[in-house]
């Protein structure tokens, strides 16, 4: 196989993976509050909404020190080791305790942060700035089939379902558990790029265990303490730069719709009772229609690489006026209490008779607007931080997690029209940024292509 066809092996591996992994976790996530409310131990006072907020806390403090793992151990190590984590996270839920849900909580969220570091420095080293977009959209696209597949279980299995019994719990979650297992194996298929084929300013090394070995053969501690400072420092540097301050805004709005798809518009639908007593299983058929609608996107703007020609900007405002056509249509149609709503849901009107339709497609449209934002930022900061790209990504998401465990902290006491409020706040002031620094890329871009010349 060529060294190309290698690196894009790599991606779709890499991709796969993720599906696998993230088929259990995002539909663990979807269904979390509303299998709590469900529960019938009295022992048990957890909150999903809570359990999320500590994962992404520790998500975001966890950044600050996951390139210097990352370095040490080597991406593909990191991102089975916290693979592991995330599939002990979703095996808790067969027998589930309080204590052992918040412990569970915080140790996917030290993995969450190791995991997405290595993946963006897999994504980068196999990628050079003419097929970083291609492989960000095949990414993407790959990693939401995992709402498809995961959610369409949902629906079959608790289809017709009022109430969500121990039996229909446990059953999920333990499928949910070994379709995990399978994804934290496959990145054992991925290979080291040829070192002859690599681009020249690529000093990143997917398997970086070996050069860490022969530093440490002959300095043990210093060694490995360096590259984990060097690493740490370089996040640092970066989170502070022109390119990332001005990508920050709009980074911390993914982590807030991130928050809504993944988790408060799901309970939304399912306490629901004017949709019918089938609300729980409209659920999963949600999560179905967000996972169209972001493999669209990723499939359009990433593995067609049609978004190149335009720049990245046309993509990001295509985002930005999807999702506000979603929020205003679900505005209209969910009643505001919804996702405060206990078990028996709620029986308030909203501003539109509910309809099952509208809110379909507005699953539909938080997914494609998703995609917009997610592929692109993906490619900007793949592409402008290409010769660091562990800590770039470590930084992308400490500030994306910090932001969703902000969202998940809120939702527990705001009412919808609040939440979808603050959501098109950050989303406009995110996208004019985004729009800024997407001009300072292509001014670099033109400026380096000038030199070259």
């Amino acid at each position: 196989m060529d060294p190309e066809g290698k690196r894009l092996l790599n991606i779709i591996i890499l991709g796969f993976g993720f599906m696998f992994m993230f088929t259990a976790f995002q539909t663990s996530g979807n269904i979390a509050q509303t299998v709590i409310r469900s529960f019938n131990s009295t022992e048990f006072h957890g909150s999903g909404y809570t359990s999320m907020a500590i994962i992404y806390g520790v998500f975001s403090a966890s950044n600050l020190i996951a390139p210097s793992v990352v370095t040490v151990v080597g991406p593909q190590l990191s991102m089975f080791f916290s693979g592991l984590l995330y599939s002990g996270y979703i095996a808790m839920f067969i027998y589930p305790y309080t204590w052992s849900f918040y412990t569970a909580s915080v140790l996917v969220g030290i993995g969450a942060a190791v995991l997405w570091t290595a993946q963006g420095n897999v994504l980068a080293i196999n990628s050079s700035d003419t097929t970083i977009g291609r492989n960000s959209g095949i990414f993407w696209a790959l990693l939401q089939f995992s709402l498809f597949f995961g959610n369409l279980y949902i629906y079959c299995a608790w289809h017709g379902h009022v109430h969500i019994t121990d039996k229909d719990r446990q059953t999920v979650f333990i499928s949910l558990t070994v379709i995990s297992l399978v994804g934290c194996f496959l990145f054992f298929l991925i290979r080291k790029p040829d070192p002859e084929s690599s681009p020249p300013e690529v000093s990143e090394s997917l398997l970086q265990v070996e050069s860490t070995e022969s530093s440490t053969a002959s300095s043990p501690g210093p060694g490995l303490c360096s590259q984990a400072l060097d690493a740490f420092v370089q996040a640092c540097k970066i989170f502070v730069t022109k390119e990332m301050l001005l990508l920050s805004i709009s980074i911390g709005y993914t982590g807030l719709e991130l928050t809504f798809y993944s988790g408060v518009y799901g309970t939304c639908i399912g306490a629901m009772t004017r949709f019918g007593h089938d609300a729980k299983s409209l659920i999963g058929i949600s999560g179905i229609f967000i996972g169209i609608g972001e493999i669209l996107g990723g499939g359009v703007f990433g593995m067609l690489n049609k978004s190149n020609q335009f720049g990245r900007n046309p993509v990001v405002l295509l985002g930005l006026i999807t999702h506000f056509v979603a929020f205003y249509l679900i505005f209209l149609n969910i009643a505001s209490d919804a996702p405060l709503a206990p078990e028996a849901g709620t029986d308030l009107q909203a501003y539109i008779t509910p309809s099952v339709g509208v809110a379909l497609l507005c699953s539909f449209l938080l997914g494609l607007g998703d995609s917009c934002f997610n592929t692109q930022l993906l490619s900007i900061i793949g592409f402008t931080f290409r010769d660091n790209s562990a800590p770039a990504f470590a930084v992308f998401k400490f500030i994306q997690s910090i932001m969703a465990a902000l969202a998940f902290f809120y939702s527990n006491y705001l009412l919808l029209h609040w939440q979808l409020l603050i959501l098109v706040l950050v989303g406009f002031l995110g996208s004019m940024t985004f729009f800024l620094a997407e001009w300072v890329a292509e001014s670099s871009r033109r400026e380096s292509d000038y030199e070259s010349i």
